[in-house]
């Protein structure tokens, strides 16, 4: 599946999950009920996968951990924030970047509309 169609699904997933919850929930909250949603979708989604920092010959596990990682390709950051800021960005990055992953979604669940809390992140470019 390619990574344009695994993205549709996953915010189709999230806008029904905003829409049963609503915002102002904890991110753990929404992070599990993406999560069963994607499963139940039929996807691929591993939820807290460790991901390593590997600096010259030494891998340091520092406690990185991605909050959902999709068919091994997209990886989703969720946040139940009032904005989303630049360090939302850069950790989102740095976590493609660990994992050679080529695509990310930064969610927002505590938006009126989903749709406004969603950042699309494809090799450094938003």
């Amino acid at each position: 599946m390619h990574e344009n169609d695994i993205t549709s699904k996953i915010i189709n997933a999230g806008i029904e999950v905003h829409k049963a919850l609503g915002p102002g929930l904890l991110e753990s909250a929404y992070k599990e009920c993406l999560f069963y949603q994607l499963a139940k979708n039929g996807l691929n989604v591993q939820k807290e996968k460790p991901l390593p920092l590997v600096y010259e010959e030494v891998k340091l596990d520092c406690g990185y951990r991605i909050d959902l990682l999709v068919e091994n390709k997209v990886v989703i950051e969720i946040k139940s924030v009032e904005a989303l800021s630049d360090l939302h960005i850069a950790q989102t990055l740095t976590y493609l970047k660990l994992g050679s992953y080529k695509i990310g979604l930064l969610m927002n669940f505590n938006v009126v509309l989903l749709k406004n809390g969603i950042k699309r992140i494809i090799n450094g470019i938003i």
